[in-house]
C-alpha cells in the first residue's frame, strides 16, 4: 500500500513525531490540533474511543454507512458497493453513488486498502457488523486515517447506528432533516390506520428462507420486514424459540411443516417482495405450499406484499412506509 501519496500521513507522521520529542500537548488529543489547524474530538465506536476530526472534510464509508452518509450529505470521497441499497436510493443519491471511488465491495474481506490511501481520507466510517471487523486489517486503515466502526446487530438499530454515522461525518444537519420527514409520514400513517392495523395479529414471511432445507423464514418485531412498519402501527405477535444473537434474535427458520402452527393466530400475514414487487423464491416457495392456502389469514385475504424491507436509513425508509400504505390500503375499504 502506498500511504506516501497521502499529504494527511505526512502530517500525522509529523505530529507523532513532535508528540514524541515533547512537543505535543498532554490532553490526549481531544484538544485542537495546532499543527494541522482542525479540531479533533474523542467518538465513541465499536472499536472503542477514537479521536476523529471536529469537522471531516475528506471522508470514506463503507457497509451500512454508505447509505446513511449519501443521504445525510457527508464530504465522500471513496465508498464500497451497496447494491442491495440501489433500489432505495434517491435520484440524487443514486448518482453520488455511482460518480463516487469504489474501495471496497459487498463484503468486508473486498476492502481495497490501496484504493482507500489514494482517496486520501480524514476519517473512515466503517459500518459492518462487530463479528465483521475480523475481516478488516484495522490496523492497517488506520495508518490511513482515524477509523470508526458503527454496525448493526438487530435490524432495528439502524436508526441509532445511521444518526452516529452521520454524527461522526459531521453530518447531521443532512440527517436530522431526514429524520423529520420521516416521522412525519409514520405519524400521518399511524392516525391514518389507527382504526384497523394495531387491532391485528400479523405474521410476517421473510425474504431469506431456506429453500433447499425445506425451510421458510418468519421475522418477529424488529426484524427487516417488521420493523418499519410498526412505526405505523402494526405489531408483530410471538417471539424466536432461541434467540442466537444479531437478527437471529427477531427472526428464525422453520421447517416447511410447521407453517400452520406458526401462522395459526394470525390474523393477517404480511411478506417481503422485491422493490419491482416480484415475489423472491424463498417466499414463493412458501405460498406454493398447500399449507399456506389452508392458513386462516390466507383463507381471509388477508395477506400484504411488502417492499424496500430492507431499508436501513430514515430517507429510504420512507418508501418503506409509502409502499405498506400502498400494500395495507385493502383494510380501510372493509
Amino acid at each position: 500500500m502506498s500511504i506516501a501519496r497521502s499529504p494527511r500521513l505526512v502530517a500525522a507522521l509529523a505530529v507523532a513525531l513532535a508528540v514524541a520529542t515533547g512537543c505535543g500537548s498532554d490532553d490526549g488529543g481531544d484538544a485542537p490540533a495546532a499543527q494541522t489547524g482542525s479540531e479533533t474530538r474523542v467518538f465513541t465506536a465499536d472499536n472503542g474511543d477514537i479521536t476523529i476530526p471536529v469537522s471531516p472534510e475528506r471522508v470514506v464509508a463503507t457497509g451500512y454507512a454508505v447509505p446513511a452518509l449519501l443521504e445525510a450529505d457527508a464530504p465522500l470521497v471513496g465508498i464500497s458497493t451497496w447494491k442491495r441499497g440501489i433500489p432505495l436510493m434517491s435520484e440524487e443519491d443514486l448518482k453520488k453513488y455511482e460518480e463516487l471511488t469504489k474501495v471496497a465491495g459487498e463484503s468486508a474481506a473486498e476492502t481495497n486498502y490501496e484504493a482507500i490511501a489514494q482517496a486520501d481520507p480524514d476519517l473512515i466510517v466503517i459500518g459492518v457488523p462487530k463479528p465483521v471487523l475480523a475481516d478488516i486489517d484495522l490496523a492497517r486503515l488506520e495508518a490511513i486515517a482515524p477509523v470508526v466502526a458503527i454496525g448493526p446487530s438487530v435490524p432495528s438499530m439502524w436508526r441509532d447506528l445511521s444518526k452516529k454515522q452521520s454524527d461522526a461525518a459531521g453530518a447531521l444537519a443532512g440527517f436530522d432533516a431526514l429524520r423529520g420527514e420521516y416521522d412525519a409520514k409514520a405519524k400521518e400513517l399511524a392516525d391514518k390506520y389507527a382504526s384497523v392495523l394495531p387491532q391485528l395479529k400479523l405474521a410476517h414471511v421473510g425474504a431469506y428462507g431456506e429453500v433447499a432445507k425445506g425451510n421458510f423464514q418468519r421475522e418477529f418485531n424488529g426484524s427487516w420486514g417488521t420493523n418499519v412498519v410498526e412505526d405505523m402501527g402494526a405489531s408483530y405477535y410471538g417471539q424466536v424459540k432461541v434467540k442466537g444473537g444479531g437478527s437471529k434474535d427477531v427472526s428464525e427458520y422453520s421447517s416447511i411443516e410447521e407453517m400452520p402452527a406458526a401462522f395459526a393466530e394470525a390474523d393477517a400475514i404480511t411478506y417481503s417482495v422485491s422493490a419491482d414487487g416480484s415475489v423472491p423464491p424463498p417466499v414463493q416457495y412458501v405460498m406454493d405450499s398447500p399449507l399456506w392456502k389452508e392458513l386462516p389469514a390466507v383463507k381471509a385475504g388477508k395477506t400484504f406484499p411488502l417492499r424496500y424491507t430492507e431499508a436501513a436509513t430514515y430517507g429510504s425508509a420512507v418508501k418503506t412506509l409509502e409502499a405498506a400504505d400502498e400494500a395495507f390500503a385493502p383494510l380501510l375499504r372493509k
